[in-house]
């Protein structure tokens, strides 16, 4: 097989997380996939993210979003509950901060080098409603 580089890829194209049928793919633990070569779940991306997600676990609803939408499987989950993030294959894409529906927001991005306890005592408060 011949693969395009990151900078010969037409623009547009789609590419996998998966290599083959990706039928039932939510139902098997991530090390359990078979993932693309086009998928940073096979190398650390890790030395040159820039920012970082970081999880709030005091928030969280379970609900799976961030599981659901990380292109990435960097979403740590086992029997339905948020565990954490693997950094060793999060790009930093602010996927699962934005599919996020708690309010504030039970992951947010930080600085790469944030300590964790700074991070969690600089969380927002939850945002009041404005009456109309």
């Amino acid at each position: 097989m011949n693969l395009a580089g990151w900078d010969e890829v037409t623009q547009g194209t789609v590419l996998t997380s998966f290599e083959g049928d990706a039928t039932g793919i939510a139902n098997k633990k991530a090390e359990e996939r078979t993932y693309s070569d086009f998928n940073s779940y096979t190398a650390s991306v890790a030395s040159w993210r820039v920012q970082k997600p970081v999880f709030n676990r005091d928030i969280c609803i379970d609900c799976q979003n961030c599981w659901v939408w990380c292109p990435d499987s960097s979403i740590l989950s086992r029997d339905k509950q948020m565990l954490g993030i693997d950094y060793d294959h999060c790009k930093g894409c602010e996927v699962c901060v934005e599919v996020c529906p708690t309010n504030p927001k039970s992951l947010l991005m930080f600085n790469e080098h944030a300590d964790l306890e700074e991070s969690l005592a600089a969380w927002p408060e939850k945002k009041k409603k404005e009456k109309k």
